[in-house]
């Protein structure tokens, strides 16, 4: 088992290397999409604990947009936050109870643009292993771990496809036991697992 110093730096490398932003659009090039409105920026945190586990979110079904799906702790950014890394430590202390000063930034990854007309940078952060979580009800039904590992390794990932206001749209998935991760979630760590060597 890697060390935590030696996790971190593995983690830099790959930020690093990413360079590509993404979108739940890229598997979807001949997609033609209706005039949207301006993009509204957002933040979410790839939080990873010192034993290489994975934080993520199960949101709540009572939730508008995106009930029930696998998530990173975020949100959108407040006319308040300092800046992007403020809004994803803000959110994970607001959905799972993550203070941050039990964070330690490692910088942030290409930013990812949603369906939902949100682009959202991906903030990456260690954070000591065995701490507990508490999930905000309104927001998150379930606060859960995957291992990294899994999520780094591109062979875990698979292509699968439903149909979305009248034609098939493709996205990422990485199936992690109960969790059905795909969508944004699953394009942002592909990003990631890409340049994991």
């Amino acid at each position: 088992m890697q060390s935590p110093d030696e996790l971190k730096d593995k983690l830099c490398r790959a930020m690093k290397a990413a360079r590509q932003t993404s979108s739940d659009f890229d598997l979807n090039p001949d997609l033609v999409l209706p005039v949207r409105p301006a993009l509204k920026q957002a933040a979410v945190l790839v939080a990873v604990t010192e034993d290489a586990q994975l934080i993520l979110t199960k949101r709540s079904t009572r939730l508008k947009h995106h009930p029930g799906q696998i998530a990173f702790p975020g949100g959108r950014r407040d006319e308040t936050d300092r800046d992007l890394v403020h809004t994803a430590l803000r959110e994970a202390e607001e959905e799972i109870g993550l203070n941050p000063q039990n964070v330690s930034v490692l910088g942030e990854l290409p930013f990812h643009e949603t369906v939902t007309n949100y682009v959202a940078t991906p903030i990456v952060g260690i954070v000591p292993a065995g701490l507990q979580y508490k999930a905000e009800v309104g927001e998150v039904a379930e606060v859960f771990t995957v291992p990294l590992s899994h999520v780094m390794s591109v062979a875990n990932f698979a292509i699968e496809g439903r149909h979305w206001q009248g034609t098939r749209r493709h996205y990422y998935t990485v199936p992690y036991g109960p969790y059905y991760i795909w969508g944004a979630t699953a394009r942002m760590l592909r990003g990631l697992a890409e340049q994991w060597t």
